[in-house]
């Protein structure tokens, strides 16, 4: 197996509430505190429609979406067809199990850095944008846990510019590891 350096596939941003975003050739800007610029789900309380409607005084743990490309790979190999912001994420990563990251690791790009906050939860949107597509982003372990395989969320603890080629890395929290859950 050849080790691919972590980095960022492509980013995608958009300020309208969609479910996929358009690619940012570019690049996007990363806010401290608030998430991506120009992005719909950018704000210091939570953005989701969803969320909003439970309590619109949440904070924001959702301010940027971050994909493994991989999962795009898998998808593909199922007969799915998707490209860098299809699914909505934000910045699409590729060489880092995401997945398995502690809630609390740090992602830095360039000079902004992530602070990783927990799970995406796959919705009835990802069913609605591909029949079938829903299922393959959900898994089963042996013991019967449910497999979130859609990304996971975090919030901007440093702001700056992240583009396609940038290099990530990883920085574990100084506290013990905690398996991230969906947010």
């Amino acid at each position: 197996m050849v080790s691919v350096r972590p980095c960022v596939v492509a980013v995608s941003c958009d300020a309208r509430h969609g479910f996929s975003k358009p690619v940012a050739d570019g690049g996007i800007s990363l806010l401290a505190g608030l998430g991506v610029a120009d992005d719909a789900h950018c704000g210091e309380l939570v953005k989701h429609r969803s969320r909003v409607a439970v309590d619109p005084r949440q904070p924001n743990l959702r301010q940027v979406h971050l994909i493994h490309a991989e999962l795009l790979d898998e998808l593909a190999g199922q007969g799915f067809t998707l490209a860098a912001g299809d699914l909505g994420e934000n910045i699409l990563t590729r060489g880092i199990d995401l997945l398995g990251l502690s809630r609390g690791a740090l992602l830095r790009i360039g000079a902004a850095e992530i602070e990783i906050t927990g799970l995406r939860n796959p919705c009835a949107q990802i069913e609605r944008f591909q029949p079938g597509l829903l299922a393959a982003v959900l898994g089963c372990m042996p013991d019967g846990t449910l497999v979130r395989k859609c990304g996971v969320m975090g919030v901007v603890c440093s702001g700056g510019q992240v583009r396609a080629g940038d290099p990530i890395i990883v920085v574990p929290p100084a506290e013990d590891f905690v398996a991230l859950a969906p947010v």
